[in-house]
C-alpha cells in the first residue's frame, strides 16, 4: 500500500527563513510512519526544490498529496502560498488565504477581536511615506512611553523593540522600517507574558485548548524577542503559574480569537497579564507561523497534554485531507 505523501513546505522568501527550516526539519523527523514525508525546500529566491532537486512550482506540487505548511513569515503566513495551492486544488494545513492575511496584519486582527470584547493595548499606525524626522518628536509628545514598536505584518518578533525614551524611540522606528513599510506603535504593558495554543477537532473537542504557557524572558530586550524565542534566552513554564481564573480566561480568549479570525486547524495566541488591569491580547500566530522546532512553544504544550508532535501531525494532516 502506497503511503500518503506529505509535502513539508519550509524555507521561503521570508525574514523567518531560518526558523522555517528548523520547523520543517522537526516535522520531517517526527512524521508518523503511515506517511511519506516529502522535503519541499523553497529557497530565498522563491525556487522550489523536492529532496534537493530544483522543480518548477507547478511540477513540484505533483510530488505530494497534501501540503504541510511551515513557511513562517511573509510568504507562508500572508495568503500567498495558500492562493497558489488553492489554484491547483492542493489540500494543505492551516488557515485559508483570507484568514492568513488577516492574522498577519496586527492592526486588522486587533480591530476584529476588539469587536467581540477582547481587550488589546492602545496603539497607532505609522507608514514609511509619513515618516519624517519630526514624526518621532510628535510621537514622543503624544504617545506614552515605554512603547512597543513593531512591523505591522511580520512574526517571530522580527524588528520589534521597546522604546523607553526619545533616543530609543528614534532607533526603534528606524529598525522597524528596515523590515516593513508600515509599523505599529503600541502601549507597553508590564505583566506576565503568556501564550496559548488551540487545536481544532482534537480529543473530541471542536476547539481543544492546550495548557497556557508562562514566558519569562532572560534577554536584555525585556520581552519575548527573537533571541528569547530561538536562542534559549527565556524560561518557558508549562503549565504556567497562573491563577485558576487567569488560566480559564486565557483558554477562553485563545479559542475566541481563533474563531473570530477564522483560522483553521491550529493557532497560538500571545497575551500580557497586567496585575490590576487584566489580560490583554497581543497577536495570533496562524498555523504556518506556529513554530514546531524542538524549542518551540506548541510542542511543549503538547507534551504537557500527554501528546506528541507525531500525534499532532497525524491529526492536522487528517484535517487537511478531509478539507476541513
Amino acid at each position: 500500500m502506497n503511503k500518503i505523501r506529505v509535502g513539508v513546505l519550509r524555507g521561503g522568501a521570508s525574514s523567518e527563513y531560518e526558523v522555517s527550516l528548523k520547523s520543517g526539519e522537526a516535522v520531517l523527523k517526527n512524521m508518523p510512519d503511515k506517511y511519506e514525508g516529502v522535503d519541499v525546500f523553497i529557497d530565498k529566491n522563491g525556487n522550489w526544490h523536492i529532496h534537493g532537486i530544483l522543480h518548477k512550482k507547478n511540477d513540484a506540487i505533483k510530488k505530494f498529496d497534501v501540503a504541510l505548511n511551515v513557511l513562517h513569515g511573509e510568504y507562508g503566513e500572508n495568503g500567498q502560498v495558500q492562493d497558489f495551492l488553492d489554484q491547483f486544488g492542493v489540500n494543505y494545513t492551516g488557515a485559508k488565504s483570507f484568514s492568513s492575511r488577516l492574522s498577519m496584519n496586527k492592526a486588522l486582527t486587533k480591530s476584529f477581536v476588539e469587536k467581540v470584547g477582547v481587550k488589546t493595548p492602545r496603539s497607532t499606525l505609522l507608514s514609511r511615506d509619513d515618516y519624517r524626522p519630526d514624526v518621532a518628536i510628535k510621537i514622543f509628545k503624544e504617545f506614552p512611553l515605554p512603547a512597543v514598536i513593531k512591523p505591522l505584518a511580520l512574526g517571530s518578533s522580527v524588528g520589534v523593540s521597546i522604546a523607553k525614551d526619545f533616543f530609543s524611540l528614534e532607533e526603534a522606528l528606524k529598525m522597524a522600517f528596515e523590515s516593513s513599510d508600515q509599523i505599529m506603535i503600541e502601549e507597553f504593558i508590564q505583566g506576565k507574558e503568556a501564550t496559548c495554543g488551540v487545536v481544532e477537532g482534537f480529543r473530541g473537542e471542536d476547539y481543544y485548548v492546550l495548557p497556557p504557557i508562562e514566558i519569562v524572558p532572560k534577554s536584555t530586550a525585556g520581552f519575548f524577542d527573537y533571541k528569547a524565542k530561538y536562542q534559549g534566552q527565556s524560561e518557558e513554564i508549562c503549565p504556567g503559574r497562573f491563577s485558576e481564573a487567569e488560566n480559564a480566561e486565557l483558554r477562553r480568549l485563545s479559542a475566541l480569537v481563533h474563531k473570530t479570525i477564522g483560522l483553521r486547524h491550529y493557532s497560538r495566541s500571545d497575551f500580557i497579564i497586567h496585575p490590576k488591569r487584566g489580560i490583554y491580547f497581543l497577536e495570533i500566530n496562524n498555523a504556518a507561523g506556529v513554530g514546531l522546532t524542538e524549542a518551540s512553544l506548541l510542542p511543549k504544550a503538547l507534551r504537557a497534554s500527554d501528546s506528541t508532535l507525531s500525534e499532532f501531525l497525524d491529526h492536522i494532516i487528517g484535517l487537511s485531507r478531509g478539507g476541513k
